[in-house]
């Protein structure tokens, strides 16, 4: 008897941690992902509003360079127009979800004219978002550059 009441308990938890991790009853992986285009998006146009929308009031950001921003920061470095991507595109992007919060991670390709110098970056990012408030937020950005 304590055989099947422990093999039905693994078997429990087994399916709830399957289920943690690719469903949340919040949205689905196609969600977070056009979420990671809005984001896009956004960076193209310079639409600090709308990036605002996608990031949490505690929003942090790490760079490739190792540059730290709160989402102040984040949205004012956002609008500086001297940085003008004509190609911000994400690829090989994998979701992870659990519960209540998600990570998006993928390689991430920037080009275009900075403080009039064409730059080509390649890297790989990861997005830590979490459901607060009715919708998703990004809480955490972290880049990392790749060599060419």
């Amino acid at each position: 008897m304590m055989t099947k009441v422990v093999v039905c308990l693994l078997w429990l938890a087994g399916s709830l941690a399957a289920q943690n991790s690719t469903e949340s009853p919040h949205g689905n992986e196609a969600l977070l992902l056009a979420l990671e285009n809005a984001w896009n998006k956004a960076q193209l146009n310079h639409d600090s509003k709308a990036l605002g929308g996608l990031v949490a009031d505690s929003f942090i950001s790490t760079d490739n360079d190792g540059t730290f921003m709160t989402k102040a920061q984040f949205l004012a470095d956002n609008m500086d127009l001297s940085y003008a991507p004509s190609v911000m595109a994400n690829k090989d992007e994998r979701v992870f979800m659990y519960q209540n919060a998600a990570v998006v991670a993928g390689i991430y390709h920037a080009k275009g004219l900075n403080k009039g110098k064409p730059f080509d970056h390649y890297g790989r990012f990861t997005d830590t978002w979490v459901y607060l408030n009715g919708k998703w937020l990004c809480v955490a950005t972290h880049t990392s550059a790749l060599k060419k």
